[in-house]
């Protein structure tokens, strides 16, 4: 089988981790800063980082139009984090010169879970990767992360915070990852903890 060649957005944020996870679970990975390299993929990964810089970065790279047009043809997607926002249909507590890339129909509230010292991690329960009896949970590490709000009737619920897991009690049961279609995306950092579900979960579902 040829493995599926998913571009990596390299604009800014944790590239290096999400190359390095796509390839151990035998994708072909590209990082992307140019439109012309968004021709040929089978899927892309927007990284966490700063979704503010992300949007600018991608006007500064002319690529705004060449994804949002990818996307809208049913470019599959994964965003982690600020990824996450940049996928979302709907941003809150954001600039009002912030983009999004209107791919998946959620709301999702930026920095959520607070400021970087509020940073947590925590077990979770992950619809399609924890379901067999015995199977372990996802590490969620959630840093500066938002949460979802809202999603739409065709976005799947795959994972919520436990309660007790955030300092803040308002955190627990937030949505924290998503599918809708080909478009999948998480509140945390899964590329930073050697588990790999995840992203196998997103390259499985380019496969089909």
């Amino acid at each position: 089988m040829t493995p599926p060649t998913i571009g990596v957005l390299a604009v800014q944020g944790d590239v290096r981790e999400h190359v390095s996870a796509l390839r151990a679970v035998g994708a072909n990975p590209r990082p992307v800063r140019r439109a012309a390299e968004l021709d040929g993929l089978d899927g892309i990964v927007l990284p966490g980082g700063e979704s503010t810089t992300i949007s600018k970065l991608l006007d500064v790279f002319e690529l705004d139009a060449p994804l949002r047009a990818a996307l809208a043809q049913g470019l599959p997607a994964y965003g982690s984090c600020a990824g996450m926002i940049m996928l979302a249909s709907k941003i809150l507590d954001t600039r009002p010169d912030a983009r999004h890339l209107d791919a998946i129909d959620i709301t999702v509230r930026r920095n959520a879970f607070g400021r970087q010292t509020d940073s947590f991690e925590t077990d979770l329960q992950f619809a399609g990767i924890t379901d067999a009896p015995g199977a372990p949970p996802v590490r969620g590490v959630f840093i500066r992360a938002p949460w979802v709000e809202e999603v739409g009737a065709g976005v799947t619920i795959l994972a919520t915070v436990p309660p007790g897991a955030a300092r803040d009690p308002a955190a627990d049961g937030r949505i924290v990852a998503v599918a809708q279609g080909a478009v999948v995306a998480t509140s945390f950092h899964p590329e930073v903890t050697g588990d790999l579900r995840v992203h196998q979960y997103f390259v499985d579902r380019v496969r089909q």
